[in-house]
């Protein structure tokens, strides 16, 4: 026997480019579905409220309020459920390629946006004043920034290229408007959901297998699960975030 076959196939193996370890579309069949809830259980944390003391022309003027944590009768809205680290499957829904992030009347839209890690993040600005994006690559308690850009109101658009190599997800501020807040989170495979305002969330076309399931929101952290999927069939998970 060869014993340096093995050595042999994981240097070849460093040598290959990240696309060639990334995630590969594969046809599925008789795939099945995930489903499910997002719960909140707890005191409803307050909306976070800012002074709106520039540009008040655009802006306006007194308070801003920012809902950090949206509840809808016991359900946690504007939070993403998606398989972790998923090396092949069904491709990806064809409008995560036009992911947009919109700065209207200083503030982004929308509070909650997706795109395809490794695509280009359109931002927009419909003000006619300075905005200064910053996003930040979210990695457990900590984050990184992944570009800080100032765009005046005669730059309408520009386009970002994303790749996070740890996080899910980005914060995205304005360091020129501190009540400007919103989330982005950044797919590594196609089998993720964005809960409806119900809490309920549904994942379609999963090869048949055990998988580790992740419910993220962009102020309450992560929940994680395993669930098992047989084909043709229809797992079902519960998540329940509680206040920080």
């Amino acid at each position: 026997m060869n014993k340096t076959l093995p050595i042999l196939s994981l240097c070849v193996a460093s040598l290959l480019p990240a696309s060639a370890l990334a995630y590969q579309v594969v046809p599925v069949d008789n795939g099945g579905r995930i489903s499910g809830k997002v719960h909140f259980e707890g005191t409803d944390p307050a909306p976070k409220l800012y002074t709106v003391a520039k540009d008040t022309d655009t802006c306006g003027s007194g308070t801003r309020s920012i809902d950090f944590v949206r509840v809808n009768d016991g359900a946690l809205t504007d939070a993403v459920v998606y398989l972790h680290k998923v090396k092949a499957g069904k491709d990806f829904p064809p409008d995560i390629a036009n992911a947009e992030l919109n700065q209207e009347q200083c503030a982004f839209k929308p509070f909650l946006g997706v795109m395809k890690n490794g695509d280009q993040l359109t931002v927009k600005n419909s003000d006619p004043v300075l905005h200064n994006i910053h996003t930040y690559e979210i990695i457990g308690r900590a984050r990184k920034t992944v570009f800080n850009i100032s765009q005046p109101g005669d730059l309408k658009t520009l386009r970002k290229e994303v790749k996070l190599r740890r996080g899910t997800a980005m914060k995205v501020e304005c360091d020129a408007h501190d009540f400007m807040h919103s989330f982005t989170f950044v797919a590594k495979n196609p089998y993720f959901a964005v809960v409806g305002e119900d809490g309920s969330f549904s994942i379609d076309d999963v090869p048949p297998g055990t998988y580790k399931i992740r419910a993220w929101h962009g102020t309450l952290g992560e929940k994680k699960g395993t669930v098992t999927v047989e084909a043709g069939g229809t797992a079902h998970i519960d998540f329940v975030f509680k206040p920080k």
